[in-house]
């Protein structure tokens, strides 16, 4: 916000010159603040107008009525952080301060959703074969099938299109001139593309060692290219950014019913009987946000699967955060799952 020294307020103002002042800068909150710009508290419309309805005088000091205990951000939150933190909270502002708790800015929700660009990279993987899916596969690469109307990978771009990306990477490998037909330059989206083609297939991460490392600056997206969900990507990056750490992977849960009783014993006589127990495990959603450095650590052209990759880090306790996936997820990759990602990309359109 450019004017947000419009809202400063020392701690000894009136609450009818409180009233006048949020009414001049039109932004519904005002920061009391000492003569060294240190943060005491804020005071909002909501504030003023419980202090009317108790009937206290226009000439009741502002440090009776502020919030002494006002959320705030520090410069480095990035605005998905700042985003997925004042919906948690249900602000419309945010003081901005430093390690001293001096204000230097003034954060407003109505601000952050004027301006949704997010200059984190984004890496789809679209260079698989698809052979569970054959017959659809032989002709046209998986990444390419419709769900609906749209290719599986377009709504994926989309939705990080609509989320306020615009720094994209697709690998390739299978028919790789029918993917760069489809999508361009990523001038259609207003967007830019860079193709990482793989000569021969490298992996589920090795192609990460195809990237230009020079531009990978900021956390980047990896996900596979056949996954229809309604992932939030902003509340995504925002806790791995809360988290810290070389990498955080979506896990999903994941049910399995054992279709017998299960007997435990132990020296041969039976302690327990389960009746079909179901167990529950995590399983890799197939969506990671890397930092710059993880990266930048992957051997060029080298074959490598994402669970060595993340193993790796894990062993040496750079670590690797789980993000439990809650929002629709479908991993499309065999033709029941085709059938039901037509039957489910309506209703999730429209969400």
């Amino acid at each position: 916000m450019k004017n947000w020294q419009d809202t400063l307020v020392q701690p000894t103002a009136s609450l009818e010159a409180v009233i006048e002042k949020l009414d001049l800068s039109a932004q519904q909150i005002l920061l009391v603040t000492d003569e060294d710009k240190k943060l005491l508290g804020t005071v909002t419309d909501g504030d003023v107008r419980r202090a009317l309805l108790k009937r206290l005088d226009l000439s009741t000091p502002v440090v009776q009525i502020m919030n002494m205990q006002p959320k705030v951000a520090t410069a480095d939150w990035s605005k998905a952080r700042l985003l997925s933190f004042m919906e948690q909270q249900q602000l419309l502002q945010l003081p901005v301060v430093d390690a001293d708790q001096r204000v230097t800015g003034l954060e407003t929700l109505h601000g952050l959703l004027q301006k949704p660009r997010q200059d984190n990279p984004v890496f789809l993987m679209a260079g698989g074969f698809g052979k569970r899916l054959h017959p659809l596969t032989k002709t046209c690469p998986k990444p390419l099938l419709k769900v609906g109307d749209k290719p599986i990978l377009e709504l994926i771009l989309e939705s990080f299109v609509h989320s306020g990306f615009h720094r994209f990477y697709i690998s390739t490998h299978y028919m790789p001139e029918k993917i760069r037909e489809h999508f361009g330059d990523g001038s259609r989206w207003g967007v830019s593309i860079t193709y990482i083609h793989e000569e021969t297939p490298l992996g589920t991460a090795g192609a990460l060692g195809l990237l230009p490392y020079d531009e990978i600056n900021l956390p980047l997206f990896m996900m596979n290219g056949d996954l229809l969900t309604t992932l939030n990507h902003l509340n995504l990056l925002a806790f791995h950014e809360e988290q810290g750490g070389s990498a955080t992977v979506c896990v999903r849960e994941y049910e399995y019913q054992i279709p017998y009783g299960v007997i435990e014993s132990e020296d041969n006589r039976a302690t327990g009987i389960k009746e079909k127990p179901v167990h529950k495990f995590n399983i890799n959603a197939g969506i990671y946000l890397l930092s710059p450095e993880l990266v930048k650590r992957v051997p060029f052209n080298t074959k490598m699967d994402m669970p060595d990759l993340l193993q790796e880090e894990i062993q040496s306790e750079k670590g690797v955060s789980t993000y439990a996936l809650k929002d629709y997820w479908l991993d499309i990759g065999r033709i029941d799952d085709f059938n039901q990602a037509q039957s489910d990309v309506d209703q999730l359109i429209e969400e």
